[in-house]
């Protein structure tokens, strides 16, 4: 049987820079390859190079690059065009950017129903709700009418995966299609995502989740350095990983571990490879003189390119089970390079900071927003809450919950309809901003979607430079210091200062944006999903580095976040919030044990690994026989 898409020798090259280098898989109708890896290993370039939009100055070269028969490398974009939509469909990771502000979202969703005569144009609108509902929507007429901005983070990548959907596309490549959802939604998406491949749709999913891939994916490839350097069934490989940087980004996962572990483990500094060595030598405690000098071979299609591949049972290292959501429940991993992160006396630290004078106090604050149709939507109904001085504080809640607006009110970007907010003692919401100036560089933010977040004008040296002239840095050259040792301390390196946002991934970018929020030594820094869009191996560096600006600067975080594991892994307390209400509030371990609202109970359930997938599965009889050197 021909695969319905094949890829052999994928190269994609940026001026001098080789961002794909040598890819090759097949890709069967109603199958998932799961594409996994860090920021910058060249995932969501090899995503892009497939769909023809790797973008201006983008060299794209394969000895096959074909979908249904047709060589893609001899397209001109109006059979691009054609081809985009309908039997291609593409879901980006960055729904802001990629939805026209200027449209509703009812008319980018008709947009392709209209373009490719899918539906009339007396059934668009119809059509248009009911694919709004069944990517989980609430009230998807009154979303149909309104705009990108006035949707959250959550909504916006359901109506992306909507519109790419619409058409019904023979293939779907998608670009971290939940990284901004909850996991009750996430859960809905997956459904949808795998009633279309049973449906016979094919699926490329990148993902930095492994509890996704773990559910979704027949086969999964593993990307390092532009490179794809393990691949295999699900299964195998998230249980059996053989290449050390797949074993590495699973043992980052915080759901694997126990509360208060390191997840990110420094490797000691190694030369770096040559241009014909493994790209993974200078991070891989087995790497030696060959894997600096020599490339490994592919030697098969469920294999490992290392020249030193552990070897599943006999592997030192112990087996891991697909990554779940439920850190309660999930074994901790013994690493002996893993050192606690909490001081002495850390088992009682939950109750301890409750006795603490609250440093931030939300006291019954309400808002509501007057829709299209004049009615009034109340976003945040009677919450309240308290945050100490050095305390992590999570916040869960399905998207639409009331959990950003209420980061808002705090922040004093929305004011309160009824309520107050108090900041260290003293009034925060309610008075004129000249009250709040002198206290603003105390609290921070770091938004959910950072490239909304910055002036796309501006280098990154100019959007950390003016946080870190607001602490009082001087001058030009001791500005640029002080951001380059901010940047290096968030995991960049200072080159990144003289680029824009819209030039770095999404995971460089929400670096950039914790790097600002830390440049004026703030008392509090409000997260609203910080991680959503960082890989594995990233996400735990910046939830170490997180925590230990808590433990050395006694930092308070709010931290929302829909990822389940995460917030386990930091909060000392959680709110989980409902249709703008708190529905439930204690120590995180206590409600994670033992939840008493049935809402949240439902969230954590969502978050559990399902029984059967296809990681659980055998691959299907087209996967099992790849020839050498595919993935």
């Amino acid at each position: 049987m021909t695969p319905l898409l094949t890829v052999d020798g994928l190269d994609v090259s940026f001026g001098a820079l080789r961002a794909v280098r040598e890819v090759s898989f097949t890709l069967d109708a109603g199958e998932c390859l799961a594409v996994v890896g860090e920021s910058g290993s060249g995932k969501s370039v090899t995503a892009r190079a497939l769909v023809g939009l790797a973008g201006d100055g983008a060299r794209v070269r394969a000895g096959t690059l074909s979908f249904d028969g047709h060589d893609l490398t001899r397209l001109r974009e109006p059979q691009w065009r054609r081809l985009r939509g309908r039997r291609v469909g593409l879901v980006l990771q960055d729904a802001l950017s990629s939805l026209d502000p200027l449209r509703t979202v009812g008319a980018e969703i008709a947009e392709p129903l209209r373009v490719h005569g899918v539906a009339a144009r007396q059934d668009r609108a119809e059509r248009v709700r009911e694919l709004l509902a069944d990517v989980g929507v609430p009230e998807p007429g009154r979303r149909a009418a309104q705009y990108p901005h006035q949707l959250s983070g959550g909504l916006r990548q359901r109506a992306l995966i909507a519109s790419a959907i619409a058409a019904g596309p023979d293939l779907l490549v998608a670009d971290e299609p939940t990284t901004a959802l909850d996991v009750s939604v996430q859960a809905q998406i997956l459904d949808l995502l795998d009633r279309l491949r049973r449906e016979g749709t094919a699926l490329l999913l990148i993902s930095h989740d492994l509890s996704v891939v773990a559910r979704l994916a027949d086969r999964v490839a593993v990307m390092y350095g532009g490179r794809i350097v393990e691949t295999g069934t699900g299964r195998r490989v998230l249980e059996r990983p053989r290449h050390p940087y797949t074993r590495a980004l699973l043992d980052a996962v915080p759901g694997l571990h126990a509360k208060g572990t390191r997840l990110s483990v420094p490797a000691a500094p190694r030369p770096h490879a040559g241009p014909d060595g493994c790209p993974y030598a200078h991070r891989c405690a087995a790497a030696d003189e060959t894997c600096r000098t020599l490339l490994p071979v592919v030697s098969g299609a469920d294999t490992a390119v290392c020249h030193h591949p552990l070897d599943g049972p006999e592997s030192e290292q112990t087996p891991v089970r697909a990554p779940v959501r439920m850190p309660v429940r999930a074994p901790a991993v013994a690493r002996s390079a893993v050192r606690d992160r909490r001081p002495p006396g850390a088992a009682g630290r939950a109750e301890d900071l409750a006795e603490r004078a609250p440093l931030l106090e939300v006291d019954a604050v309400s808002k509501g927003f007057r829709g299209p149709d004049g009615s009034v939507h109340h976003a945040v109904r009677d919450v309240s809450l308290r945050l100490g001085a050095g305390e992590a504080v999570g916040v869960v809640g399905e998207s639409g919950s009331g959990k950003t607006t209420v980061a808002r009110i705090i922040l004093g970007l929305l004011p309160p309809d009824t309520g107050q907010v108090r900041f260290d003692g003293r009034p925060w919401s309610g008075v004129p901003e000249r009250e709040r100036r002198a206290a603003r560089p105390r609290i921070q933010a770091v938004q959910q979607d950072p490239l909304g977040s910055f002036d796309p004008r501006y280098s990154v040296e100019r959007v950390v430079g003016e946080a870190v002239a607001r602490a009082g840095v001087r001058g030009r050259a001791g500005r640029r210091t002080r951001a380059a040792e901010l940047l290096d301390r968030v995991g960049l390196p200072a080159a990144v200062l003289q680029r824009r946002p819209a030039e770095l991934s999404g995971g460089q970018r929400q670096r950039v944006a914790i790097a600002r929020a830390l440049a004026t030594a703030p008392d509090v820094v409000v997260c609203d999903e910080p991680v959503s869009a960082l890989d594995v191996s990233v996400q735990a560096q910046i939830l170490d580095l997180l925590a230990d600006i808590q433990h050395d600067l006694g930092v308070a975080l709010l931290f929302i976040s829909h990822d389940l594991g995460v917030v386990h892994h930091v909060s000392d307390r959680v709110v989980v919030m409902k249709d703008g209400q708190v529905v439930e509030s204690g120590p995180v371990e206590a409600v994670f044990a033992a939840p008493s609202h049935a809402y949240t109970r439902t969230l954590l359930a969502a978050g559990a690994p399902t029984a059967t997938s296809p990681a659980d599965a055998e691959p299907p009889a087209t996967a099992a026989s790849r020839p050498a050197g595919s993935a």
